[in-house]
This record gives structure tokens, C-alpha cells and sequence, in this order.
């Protein structure tokens, strides 16, 4: 009875792949979307990143530290020489915020090592939500909303270091020359390479969590379909057990590595609004 209760690999895969939004998408772009998932659990992620800085700032000492402060001193050593080697300014903001955006990606990342029923089951069971994703970053809408904030403050610091009229003559006289024959090239290779650099972070970050996710969808799958089994196939089960710790082992890296390159991608665009062509 519970082998025809239970739902294929595909029915598996396809609902903890649906996010609980407020209606179904029609369009590969429907704005009139919006997953509650995503903004849940990636608002969550910053609520904490926020409340860890806040703590570590409130109890940080002149003495000798404790294991949390110096693990966060480690953090803020390591991304302010990162931001003091890439951006050539002021970093008055800029290190803080690298600082939140690697410890927030961390964090939203690592939802992905938590069991992939466990969220799904709470909301069913306790909430009576059929469908949850917890998992931020492999919705591409929450990494492309990302790299758009990214963009926002390349443009801002553009404007800031340049001025507007001097943000404004670099993107048609840049990089081909002044000529007024050349000010729609130059305009036009401007434009790619913004929007490139917004997509290529946020697509970046999205197609490697997203991997990532589907694997432990597999691997949870073999020990779904050995539980349900009773042919006594416990290479499933062994496999479940095998695939599972090592992907788990290395996923760890690919969280903090995934954090790691967008928040130095972050640093290297605004440091490229601070220089001109």
C-alpha cells in the first residue's frame, strides 16, 4: 500500500522543485510572480547575518577574544584586505558591505546542506503548505535580484567618483574614442557590459546551487526507493548513506566558495566604477 501511495522519482523531483508563490508562472518572465519561499528564507539569512555583526560588535573586547569574536575578526581581516586590494577609495561602506554580502550568500547556501524533506515535511505537516522551497539562491530570482543591487551600486559609485556628467561622457566615448560616429558603439558595448556583469553574477551563483540542489535530490531518492522497496536491495541504502556524506563533504566547499567568488565579483565591479577607461 505505501509502495502505490509513494510518488515517483519525477512527481519527487518536480514538487520540491515548486516554489510557494502567489501564482502560477505562465511566462519564462512574469513579474506578476513572486516566490514566498525566496523572500522568506533569504530575508531569514540576512536577519541573522545582521543579528551575528550586531552581537560580535556589542561583545567585541580589547583583551584577549573569545572563539565568536575571533572567528569574526578572522572574517572581517580576511575581506578588508580583500577590499583594500581591489577598491582604491574609500571603503567606508564598501568593506562592511562585502563583509554582509559573504556571510548573507554563506548562509543562504548553506540551507542546502540541511535534509531536503525536512523544511518541505514542517510546512506540510505543521503549516499546511503544500509546496516549499527554502533554498534562495537556486531560484534565479533571488540571485538576479542580487546582481541587481550589484548594479545599482556600480552605477552609484560611477556617479559618485565621476560625477554625472563625467559617468555620462565615459559610457559614449569609452572605450573606442570621442568621435561622435563612435558615441553609439561606445554606448552600446557600455550597455552589454552592464548587463553582462549582472547576469554573469547572478547566473553564477543560481547554476551551481541549483546543481547542487538537484544532486541531493538524487541522492535522497535512493534511500526513498530502497525504504519503499522489500526485495531487500540495501545497496540502495548504501549508496544513500556513500553519495550523501561525500556530496555533503564537498558541497561544504562549494558554499563557502560560492560565497567567496560573489562577494569578490561584488568588490572587482565596484572597483572598476572607480576607474576610468
Amino acid at each position: 500500500m505505501a509502495t502505490s501511495q509513494a510518488p515517483t522519482a519525477t512527481e519527487y523531483i518536480v514538487h520540491h522543485l515548486t516554489h510557494l508563490s502567489t501564482a502560477k508562472q505562465k511566462f519564462i518572465v512574469d513579474f506578476s510572480v513572486v516566490n514566498i519561499d525566496t523572500i522568506v528564507f533569504s530575508v531569514a539569512c540576512l536577519a541573522l547575518t545582521l543579528f551575528m555583526l550586531h552581537r560580535a560588535a556589542r561583545t567585541a573586547t580589547v583583551g584577549v577574544p573569545g572563539r565568536f569574536q575571533a572567528f569574526v575578526e578572522m572574517i572581517v581581516e580576511f575581506v578588508e584586505e580583500q577590499s583594500k586590494s581591489i577598491v582604491h577609495g574609500d571603503r567606508t561602506f564598501i568593506a562592511p558591505l562585502a563583509i554582509t554580502v559573504f556571510i548573507w550568500v554563506v548562509f543562504m547556501n548553506a540551507i542546502d546542506l540541511i535534509p531536503v524533506d525536512l523544511f518541505p515535511w514542517i510546512a506540510h505537516n505543521v503549516f499546511h503548505i503544500e509546496y516549499l522551497r527554502p533554498l534562495p539562491t537556486a531560484d534565479v530570482n533571488g540571485t538576479i535580484g542580487m546582481s541587481l543591487g550589484v548594479l545599482l551600486l556600480m552605477i552609484y559609485y560611477g556617479i559618485k567618483i565621476k560625477g554625472f556628467g563625467g559617468w555620462i561622457h565615459e559610457l559614449f566615448t569609452a572605450p573606442f574614442g570621442a568621435h561622435p560616429l563612435l558615441w553609439p558603439f561606445n554606448f552600446l558595448l557600455n550597455l552589454i557590459e552592464y548587463l553582462a556583469k549582472m547576469a554573469s553574477l547572478g547566473m553564477r551563483l543560481f547554476g551551481n546551487m541549483y546543481a547542487g540542489e538537484l544532486l541531493f535530490f538524487l541522492i535522497a531518492l535512493l534511500g526513498g526507493t530502497w525504504a519503499f522497496r522489500a526485495d531487500g536491495s540495501l545497496l540502495l541504502a548504501l549508496g544513500h548513506v556513500i553519495a550523501g556524506t561525500g556530496w555533503l563533504l564537498f558541497h561544504i566547499l562549494i558554499v563557502l566558495l560560492q560565497a567567496f567568488i560573489f562577494m569578490m565579483l561584488t568588490l572587482v565591479y565596484i572597483g572598476q566604477a572607480h576607474e576610468g577607461h
